[in-house]
């Protein structure tokens, strides 16, 4: 069934039937291009959102960044950030595949349809303007016919009347005569026009027309294949970013299942970790005796020679810096009273003296609590001091990795330059030698103000070291807990440092057996794993490094180590040799190649 059978007679539905189909098609268009804009609407929002809420600091410089929480956060904001992207994606596909598509599709539809119809309004006119003249052939033959039948009638009345002449008899015959030839002329051609116009009809209703309307009717289904084709546009764009979204929320569940609570309180232990020994009993300070009773050794908290001992063993070491005082320098003032030792001889004073003394130095100690809490107009330092111990020793060691690259870095400039300026020598006209001496020069000064700072960041780092180990060792001896596995920085330089940091301590308290007993580099054996582990890697030494401690190992430089465990942030690797042994060795001092 076609149109141009069964609609022959319907040319006006037609018409608005198809105009129809044309405003349904600009309609969908129209929709498809609202919901684009709201999608990038949405985008647009999401990736706002995002940008308000992610980190305004960089990783690097940002401590909350390590905790496994915050990382989380940022991996979601990040799949949120990939999930507007995909809603721009779909938004992209729908403007171009759909509304570029069926908007130019409309337009060629429209200027197809309006073809049709001027084809067929001007076959329709044809027809009328057949049938007009149809008509006026019909009517000039009827008046023609009249006109004959009158001018018979005139010639017949004349011919019977007596009084008329024989001239005008003739003359109304010849008229009669000349009508009724004009009559059959009229009729002939009303025949011819009559035959015409019902061939020219028969052709309008049965050839032409319904070709127009078949034309009409294909165009109509081929918009409606392209219209059903552009609804399921709107679905396959959505279907061809789910695999994308569905990675997106798994990377959100991911993220939310990365959360490690216990990971957190160790970096949270690893970032303000003061390295501190924990303050020890206070001391029982007994007012009822008399004030001008010779002093005893039974007398509680008082040294036999009437000085009152105001702070025990792990008292001079919790005096500093978190109490509100620094550590002090070497040859500072020597400690009151030595724990476990003679009193300090002191001579002419009295009582009233001893007791200022002691309210004195209890006072600052409940401010010293509130600076814990956060303290304003705190003076940085370049050794790092103003920071508690074991987070000194952490950024000495940033510095001290930073001083090596930089140093690596100008050697391998001058080692460049110098190849450079032998080119140049031996072929002068790629260059002048001369012109290369200014870099050289500037290159050399680098390299011995980087290794003067090597050295200084490495003298403050063992100094650091003592410290954490000297603290650490009390609260060995308080807790009886393993050694902590070594931490320090590399030893080149850490035993004259550390002997000038024990005579720096002896100052204040003398050595106990179990403080001499301990080594140095007790840290290791946290970290150090004794079973035997495969290599994760390999590395080169480029300096030669004597692992006279233990839990180190020595290497000779250039030779091949294979790498055990990488640096966890404590400035040591663990590697093996070759003929065999296992130990730490300096990270600085190492380049290392993963697997």
């Amino acid at each position: 069934m076609d149109w141009g059978t069964e609609l022959w007679d319907q040319f006006e539905v037609l018409e608005r039937h198809t105009q129809w189909g044309l405003d349904l098609l600009d309609r969908y268009v129209k929709f498809v291009k609202e919901r684009t804009e709201v999608e990038q609407a949405y985008a647009k929002q999401l990736r706002s959102l995002v940008k308000k809420y992610l980190p305004k600091r960089p990783a690097k410089d940002d401590p909350e960044s390590k905790f496994s929480q915050q990382q989380s956060f940022v991996q979601i904001l990040q799949e949120v950030n990939d999930f507007a992207g995909q809603r721009e994606l779909v938004a992209e596909n729908l403007s171009v595949r759909v509304c570029l598509e069926l908007t130019k599709y409309s337009q060629e539809m429209k200027q197809e349809r309006k073809m049709h119809f001027q084809e067929g309004r001007r076959a329709q006119q044809q027809l009328e303007n057949g049938f007009k003249q149809l008509e006026n052939s019909k009517r000039k033959f009827e008046r023609d016919c009249r006109e004959a039948e009158k001018a018979a009638q005139t010639a017949e009345r004349l011919d019977q009347d007596i009084n008329a002449t024989k001239a005008d008899v003739e003359k109304a015959k010849q008229q009669a005569h000349l009508r009724s030839h004009m009559a059959e002329e009229s009729k002939n051609e009303y025949a011819a026009q009559l035959q015409r116009f019902n061939r020219d009809q028969a052709h309008f209703y049965f050839s032409q027309m319904p070709q127009i309307f078949d034309k009409l009717q294909d165009m109509d289904e081929r918009r409606a294949v392209h219209l059903g084709a552009g609804y399921g546009l709107l679905s396959e764009t959505e279907l061809e970013v789910v695999p994308i979204i569905a990675k997106c929320l798994e990377g959100m569940k991911v993220a939310a299942h990365a959360v490690d609570p216990k990971n957190d309180s160790q970096v949270l232990i690893e970032l303000h970790k003061s390295g501190f020994a924990r303050p020890g009993d206070v001391e029982f300070e007994d007012f009822s005796q008399p004030m001008n009773r010779a002093p005893s050794d039974s007398s509680l908290g008082t040294p036999s020679e009437g000085r009152p001992e105001l702070r025990g063993p792990s008292r001079s070491r919790a005096k500093r810096w978190p109490f509100g005082k620094k550590n002090k320098p070497l040859g500072g003032p020597v400690p009151l009273a030595l724990p476990n030792g003679p009193p300090s001889p002191r001579s002419g004073r009295d009582p009233l003296t001893i007791l200022s003394e002691i309210s004195k130095s209890v006072k600052p100690r409940l401010a010293s609590f509130r600076s814990l809490r956060g303290s304003r107009g705190t003076v940085v330092t370049e050794d790092f001091s103003h920071l508690p111990p074991e987070q000194q020793r952490k950024r000495l060691q940033q510095q001290l990795e930073e001083r090596n690259r930089e140093l690596q870095k100008e050697v391998d400039q001058r080692e460049a330059l110098k190849k450079m300026k032998d080119v140049y020598e031996k072929t002068p006209q790629m260059g002048d030698p001369a012109s290369l001496e200014p870099q050289i020069t500037e290159t050399l000064g680098n390299i011995e103000r980087l290794k003067l700072e090597v050295q200084k960041y490495e003298a403050w780092l063992a100094e650091a070291e003592s410290r954490v180990l000297s603290n650490r060792g009390d609260s060995l001896s308080r807790h009886a807990r393993p050694p902590d596995p070594p931490t320090s920085a590399p030893p080149d330089n850490s035993s004259s440092n550390s002997g000038s940091q024990d005579a720096k301590e002896s100052s204040e308290e003398p050595p106990t057996e179990e403080s001499q007993d301990t080594p140095i580099y007790t840290e290791f054996d946290e970290d150090f794993e004794e079973e035997a582990t495969s290599p994760i890697g390999h590395c080169v030494a480029i300096y030669h490094f004597e692992g006279s401690s233990e839990g180190t190992i020595s290497m000779a430089e250039g030779e091949d180590l294979s790498l055990m465990e990488e640096d966890k942030g404590d400035g040591w690797t663990r590697v093996r040799r070759k003929e065999g042994g296992e130990g730490y060795v300096p990270t600085s001092y190492l380049r290392v190649t993963l697997n």
